[in-house]
Parts: structure tokens; C-alpha cells; sequence
């Protein structure tokens, strides 16, 4: 594992559990908001997908699953790649609690098993501000790029300005 990623795995490691309970509710509270109303849950995510049921998608450093549980709920086959076990745990809890299963790769997504991923999902989302965490963009994408499947869709939004941080 290359320094930066360890650096990055250590910060999201810290306390990420229980703030997301401070911040989201436990599991179960985030599971029925999530429930009451997944697309809203999506926000200006939403209208980017043509539809949910039965597509597969790789959620980009996908947290707490967030975004990942109600496209879940929608009927996405969902993959969240992610570097911290304790935003697993919460997303894995939150997933169960709603009922819906997301799949979980813990590790670093450029190391990601291309024997199992290339060309194997439908839409590669990613948002709230991950690319800063990739020192080499254009290995990060060309890899988003092996995950989909011929005539898939890349839906991604950062609000990390790329030219302020070293691009």
C-alpha cells in the first residue's frame, strides 16, 4: 500500500463509525429515512440514472453507503469501494436494516480485481470530493473506465477544485 493511501485509510479509519451515527443517525435510523424515500435520498443524483432496478453499479469510495443503500433499495445491484472498514461496518449494518444488500470491496479501488471488475457494471458513480485522494488521475480513471461495460455510464461529481490540488 503506497504511503498516501495508508495516510488516507488512517484518517477515515479515526472515529468514522461513530460520527457517522453522530452525524447520520445509527444505522437503523439511517435505514428508515433511506426507506421513506430513496430517490430523495439520491438528491441531484437522481436524475442521472435511467433507471435502478437490476443495473450494476461501482459506488466510488462510497462511505457509509450514503448513495449506495438507497440505489440499493431502488433495485441497483450496488458495489461500494472503500478504504475504511469502520465506513463498512456502518454501510453493511445500514444495508441490513433496510433490508438491502450492497457488496463491500475494502482496499484501495486502483488494486481492485480487474479479472472481476472489467466491464462488469453498468454506471460507475462517484461524489462528494474523492478525486484529491488519487495522486494520479489518470490511473484512477482509466481504471473507472475498465469497470464498465461497453456503452456504460460514468456519473461523477467532486467539488475539489483539481487545479488547486495539484492535478
Amino acid at each position: 500500500m503506497k504511503d498516501y493511501v495508508r495516510q488516507n485509510k488512517s484518517a477515515w479509519e479515526f472515529n468514522a463509525y461513530n460520527f457517522w451515527v453522530e452525524h447520520d443517525g445509527t444505522p437503523e435510523e439511517r435505514a428508515r429515512r433511506d426507506l421513506e424515500d430513496p430517490v430523495g435520498m439520491l438528491k441531484k443524483y437522481a436524475v442521472y440514472f435511467d433507471s435502478y432496478e437490476g443495473i450494476r453499479v461501482a459506488n466510488i469510495c462510497g462511505s457509509c453507503g450514503k448513495k449506495a443503500i438507497p440505489l440499493a433499495i431502488l433495485g441497483a445491484e450496488v458495489t461500494i469501494f472503500d478504504i475504511s472498514e469502520r465506513n463498512m461496518r456502518y454501510a453493511l449494518e445500514t444495508a441490513e436494516a433496510a433490508g438491502v444488500s450492497v457488496d463491500f470491496v475494502l482496499g484501495d479501488v486502483l488494486e481492485a480485481d480487474m479479472k472481476k471488475y472489467r466491464g462488469f457494471f453498468d454506471v460507475v458513480f462517484m461524489e462528494g470530493g474523492i478525486l484529491h485522494y488519487f495522486h494520479d488521475i489518470g490511473k484512477f480513471m482509466e481504471v473507472m473506465y475498465s469497470f464498465l461495460r461497453p456503452g456504460g455510464r460514468l456519473i461523477a461529481s467532486d467539488f475539489h477544485n483539481p487545479r488547486s490540488q495539484g492535478f
